[in-house]
């Protein structure tokens, strides 16, 4: 039998100090910027706060909820329902940049549906595939209902358009499949599949495919498609060893495009130099190390499915968004988990660890 124990402070303690170092940073990167445009250089930082001061309290929450609450279609189908009416929801509001990812109240409030997506997906899966995993590799009653929901919600979030998104939906949806015991020759066959789809959304579209020609040579049109991973590079480059120091950053003021949100790590890498930068990634594996730890240490199939979903959705994030600045892979918008600004992004973030946290009371 489990027992109830403490949650795991090395994860409690690892989600503040990066929630405290994401606060400061979005400072740093956006002050110029907010002077400029509200007249004040706490705008974002003070919006970013209250959505921290508020995910801060749901994690407290919902880490004492028993977890197992959620494995319930009582939870799960209403979930599904708000979320997908949700996504549908932002195609009435007034796009931005051309998207349509945004629920808007008035001038500083959004609401962002993918964020809400990701854990209600890995919820969802956990809720789903817990009881099937007997039946993992039959497509069609285990494996090709299991797959409804997730494609159900790349293809909404793709339609906004946020690729990014719809790909770390796809990533942990195909991890947690994995994890459930699903055969790998059913993986390679959906990555057959989809990937002429992939191509022609990468190479169709004529901004995503300025996008991939700049990736393999930035260079070539700085000043253009270019000019995003151009300044995250320079940023990086320029931070050494020990960084030019807080708030002393000079690719922000202008130059580096979206520097507290997509590209906030360039601006860390610059202003704390490489020790920071690793300070930040090492502060993610030891996130990643106790949530995995809990996943594998419960022996609830769904539990485990869950703690597994909500770490791996958080640590696939924070890969995509560096890879992105160190040009790694092509530019994608998506944040770095606890740190961009963005408070839908953050305050889902902190509520799905809180849930994290509760599986972690769970000791063998």
């Amino acid at each position: 039998m489990a027992k109830l124990v403490g949650v795991d402070k090395w994860m409690f303690f690892t989600t503040l100090l990066l929630v405290v170092a994401g606060l400061a940073m979005v400072f740093s990167a956006s002050a110029v910027v907010a002077e400029a445009r509200y007249h004040s250089e706490f705008t974002d930082v003070g919006r970013q706060a209250l959505w921290a001061l508020g995910g801060v309290l749901a994690m407290l929450v919902l880490q004492r909820v028993d977890a197992t609450r959620y494995n319930s279609p009582r939870f799960i189908y209403p979930a599904l329902s708000v979320t997908t009416l949700l996504l549908i929801a932002v195609f009435f509001f007034p796009d931005s940049h051309a998207t349509h990812r945004w629920i808007r109240f008035g001038p500083f409030f959004t609401f962002q549906p993918s964020e809400i997506a990701k854990p209600v997906l890995v919820l969802f899966l956990a809720w789903f595939l817990h009881n099937r995993l007997n039946a993992i590799n039959d497509w069609r009653h285990t494996l090709a209902r299991a797959a409804l929901v997730p494609v159900a919600f790349m293809l909404l979030v793709l339609r906004q358009p946020d690729l990014g998104t719809a790909m770390v939906l796809g990533g942990v949806s195909a991890m947690m499949l994995i994890l459930a015991g699903m055969e790998w020759k059913y993986l390679a066959g959906a990555v057959a599949a989809a990937t002429p789809f992939l191509l022609a959304l990468l190479f169709w579209v004529p901004w995503r495919r300025q996008r991939m020609l700049a990736f393999l040579d930035p260079g070539a049109d700085p000043q253009g498609a270019g000019f995003h991973i151009t300044q995250s590079l320079i940023a990086v480059g320029t931070g050494g060893l020990t960084g030019r120091g807080y708030m002393e950053g000079m690719q922000k003021l202008f130059y580096l495009p979206e520097a507290s949100t997509d590209f906030i790590f360039a601006n860390i890498a610059e202003e704390l130099g490489f020790i920071g930068a690793i300070c930040i990634v090492l502060l993610f594996v030891v996130f990643g190390v106790r949530g995995l730890r809990a996943a594998f240490r419960t022996r609830d199939p769904f539990l485990r499915l869950a703690a597994f979903g909500i770490t791996t959705t958080i640590l696939l994030q924070a890969f995509f968004n560096i890879s992105v600045v160190l040009s790694l892979v092509p530019t994608k918008g998506i944040p770095l988990p606890l740190i961009s600004s963005g408070g839908t992004s953050l305050f889902f973030t902190l509520a799905s660890i809180g849930v994290l946290l509760n599986i972690t009371r769970l000791a063998e």
